[in-house]
């Protein structure tokens, strides 16, 4: 007899896969595809069509060993689908990386409020020029309006795989509610720009549990994947907020999610909107849990920092690698307060956005450009030990003015996860940094798609997900307590050059 599974697809920017799970969270198999961005009449297309072709070949590999109960869907945020009753494609799957026309954000607000109305509004600051879905779908019905009037759903990216799956359109709150501007968390309703943007009645009248059926598998996918009639699919949901979910049922009440890679994402469960003057403007919002509970969030492209910058050292001293943190480097810089990496490598992003990337060293300062053309360079990058030292120091503060804007609190516990977990002088400052909180990296593989799966779960046994009798374990590992280092006045000149 085949075992019981869940089957989780997990649609990364580039990467997709799809894991089978038992009912204890195990992973039994898994298959890995790249799908990148094509480019189609000079624009940026996803391609949903291709990905769908592929889940449904490797579903009939996999349910000729394994009985899949049912099927839980994540994808990456800030892509939509338009489609037509039948869940064919009618506009182009544009990607959020496309770059729109001069003066399209400024017409946008324009239009539908300012951008600080809409961050107070809908809990969204702007990113970039599509992130926030309503801005793609007004730049859709700009250009492509004969597309958008055949349209008869838009369907955020997970939901697009279910109605595919299952012939439903359905909407939960982890997409909407992740800089869409389509979304009141306030009312928890549509929102004012949905309206304006007249769409509403193209949106699935009801926000649903994440956790619940969207309905089973069609016939037609039945038949063609070898997946029973009865599997039932999932509503589906965000990536970062399905890596979230063994935290929120773990028990743990007062943390913060440190998610690290490309971006940087503090994660902090909170009760209401509000935001401060300071963060008005800057890359930081609200999300909503599975729950449909508020988590404040504040990113920046840390790990697109580091990279760039031990790229530069690379060219110069090729055979090294970060060494672990030596107090007496980092107590040097801190004292001497006069060396700096600032952000951010991608100008006008994260919570420092009128800050230029830059390298300064006393009074020399040698920008970005520069630096990686090789044109010029300050004394202290002729010290690589040092110049590491520099750049976790950048990469620290601007966590910690993150975990700032995400409201933490005295004593929360901070959970590291993705490639900073690894990079043992950053952990080593988050703990002087926070030596009265539990700072510990964690285990977890795949942290996405179990969430999607604890999701799939649940709905089979028609329960919530803090509600599952399986335990989910979090196996952390304490950061060691680390050695006193003032870094307040090092910060605070830090802060003040960004504003130069």
């Amino acid at each position: 007899m085949k075992p019981d599974t869940i089957a989780v697809l997990d649609v990364g920017k580039t990467n997709k896969k799809v894991l089978i799970y038992d009912l204890q969270f195990n992973v039994l198999v898994s298959s890995t595809e790249s799908f990148p961005e094509i480019e189609i009449g000079g624009l940026q297309h996803e391609q949903p069509e291709a990905v769908f072709s592929w889940l449904c070949d490797t579903l009939a590999n996999f349910s000729k060993k394994y009985a899949i109960k049912a099927i839980s869907v994540t994808t990456h945020g800030a892509t939509i689908a338009c489609v037509d009753d039948a869940g064919n494609l009618t506009a182009p799957p544009l990607s959020y990386t496309n770059t729109t026309e001069p003066g399209f954000a400024d017409e946008f607000y324009s239009k539908f409020g300012t951008r600080d109305h809409l961050q107070e509004a809908t809990a969204t600051a702007e990113v970039g020029d599509l992130i926030n879905a309503g801005k793609m779908v007004y730049y859709l019905k700009k250009n492509f309006p004969a597309e958008m009037d055949a349209t008869k759903w838009i369907l955020s990216y997970p939901q697009y795989f279910g109605f595919k799956l299952t012939g439903s359109a359905g909407a939960e709150p982890t997409m909407l509610g992740c800089h869409s501007y389509l979304f009141d968390p306030h009312k928890h309703t549509y929102s004012e720009v949905a309206e304006k943007l007249d769409v509403v009645d193209k949106l699935p009248a009801t926000v649903n549990n994440s956790w619940e059926s969207l309905g089973t598998v069609s016939a037609d996918i039945a038949a063609k994947t070898g997946v029973d009639p009865g599997c039932v699919v999932t509503y589906g949901l965000h990536d970062s907020n399905a890596s979230l979910i063994p935290y929120l049922i773990s028990g743990s009440k007062k943390f913060i999610l440190n998610s690290t890679g490309t971006w940087c994402v503090a994660m902090r469960p909170s009760e209401k909107v509000a935001f401060t003057e300071d963060e008005i403007g800057k890359l930081v919002f609200y999300n909503m849990d599975i729950f449909k509970n508020l988590v404040k969030t504040s990113i920046f492209m840390g790990g697109l920092e580091y990279e760039t910058y031990m790229g530069v050292l690379k060219e110069k001293f090729p055979s090294k690698e970060l060494p672990d943190f030596d107090g007496d480097v980092y107590q040097s810089v801190v004292d001497k307060c006069s060396e700096f990496i600032l952000p951010s490598v991608t100008k006008g992003t994260g919570i420092f956005p009128q800050s230029l990337p830059r390298v300064v060293d006393g009074d020399t300062v040698v920008g970005l450009e520069d630096l990686k053309a090789a044109k010029d360079a300050p004394a202290f990058m002729e010290d690589f030990d040092r110049t590491c030292a520099v750049l976790i120091l950048s990469l620290a503060i601007q966590t910690a003015k993150a975990f700032d804007y995400a409201d933490i609190e005295d004593g929360d516990t901070i959970f590291v996860e993705g490639g900073f977990r690894h990079n043992q002088p950053y952990l080593t400052l988050l703990k002087a940094l926070y030596p009265a909180s539990r700072v510990c990296t964690t285990d977890i593989k795949e942290a996405t798609a179990l969430g999607s799966a604890i999701c799939g779960l649940a709905l089979l046994e028609n329960k919530r997900p803090d509600e599952l009798t399986t335990a989910v374990e979090i196996g952390a590992i304490d950061v060691e307590a680390a050695p006193a280092l003032d870094i307040k006045a090092y910060m605070d000149k830090f802060v003040a050059l960004t504003e130069q």
